[in-house]
């Protein structure tokens, strides 16, 4: 069995939807790189377990959450983007740069096309920190 192959405990993500056989249940290309990148950070030791199991379940008990968990992802994206901030790995105000870059490329992105970030008619202005 390949690496590829084992499963993540993070497959066992509170209310992670999920297949008759078990596999997670992705609603969009990008729920799925989230659920990745989140992998592979917890992989890495980025995080462990337990910190992302309550970071997720602290979102998805947020007042507002969608009762019928179609916001799931949105709240899997929050944790992880939380995670990130708090160990200095990424800045917010990267993060909001980059979700309103992408949120203008999808508004300007002709329907039945692919939504690229080079669609954002302003462009994104992300600064590395420094030392990376």
């Amino acid at each position: 069995m390949n690496a590829c192959e084992v499963p993540s405990e993070l497959s066992n993500s509170p209310g992670l939807p999920k297949s008759p056989e078990g596999d997670p249940v992705f609603p969009e290309p990008w729920a799925a790189e989230a659920f990745a990148m989140t992998v592979h950070l917890h992989q890495k030791g980025v995080f462990s377990w337990g910190e992302w199991a309550q970071a997720l379940s602290a979102e998805l008990h947020k007042p507002g959450r969608a009762d019928d968990g179609s916001d799931y992802f949105d709240a899997w994206v929050a944790a992880l983007s939380g995670i990130l901030v708090a160990r200095g790995i990424a800045d917010p105000g990267d993060i909001l740069a980059l979700q309103q870059s992408w949120q203008r490329a999808a508004e300007a992105t002709p329907h039945g096309r692919p939504i690229e970030l080079a669609n954002d008619p302003l462009g994104v202005q992300v600064v590395a920190q420094s030392g990376e």
